[in-house]
């Protein structure tokens, strides 16, 4: 099956998946666990459609002594930058109709939390296919040492290894309502 194929498929997957069924805060509670958030900045996403809900996550890295940025995706580049967010402040629709915040501030921050539609058992993600997380991951990588999350549901594993592309930037860790996963070694 070609990525197209393979995202399509996974799109279908993820929209069958019903939040209500899920323990979405115990992925909090396993992110807490497994990442130290005190004094970083975190690089989290507004999730759009059926994404996973980040929120829970977003108010606990707040409450913990982290700091929160959100993406801020341009329709010029696949490079994304990040505007920092208090967790209150309004947030506005960006070029993709994507909410930012809403100030010109852009900031670096120490861990990301990466959407994605599929992931396997080597730490790759199947994204939607803008490049987008992968292009900035890369640049963050060459300028500083950052902690690349996926976040989603543990149904989102595939038991077969995706096609990885060289462009593709593995993930450290992905957290799920069910675990922690750990590809760093």
């Amino acid at each position: 099956m070609t990525k197209n194929e393979l995202r399509e498929q996974a799109m279908l997957h993820r929209e069958r998946i019903r939040p209500e069924d899920e323990d979405i805060e115990n992925a909090s509670a396993l992110f807490n666990q497994a990442v130290v958030v005190k004094d970083k900045l975190v690089g989290a996403y507004w999730p759009i459609g059926d994404e996973f809900d980040v929120r829970y996550l977003i108010a606990d890295i707040l409450k913990d002594g982290g700091r929160i940025a959100l993406p801020v995706a341009s329709k010029t580049t696949r490079l994304m930058q990040f505007a920092p967010w208090d967790g209150k402040a309004d947030l506005i629709k960006g070029d993709w109709g994507i909410y930012v915040p809403k100030t010109d501030e852009r900031v670096e921050p120490d861990i990301l939390l990466v959407p994605f539609l599929a992931f396997d058992r080597k730490g790759y993600r199947l994204g939607r296919g803008g490049g987008h997380y992968d292009a900035t991951i890369a640049d963050l990588r060459g300028r500083k040492e950052i902690l690349a999350i996926g976040v989603g549901y543990a149904s989102q594993a595939v038991l077969f290894t995706l096609p990885v592309e060289p462009h593709d930037q593995k993930l450290d860790l992905v957290i799920t309502p069910q675990g922690v996963h750990d590809f760093r070694n």
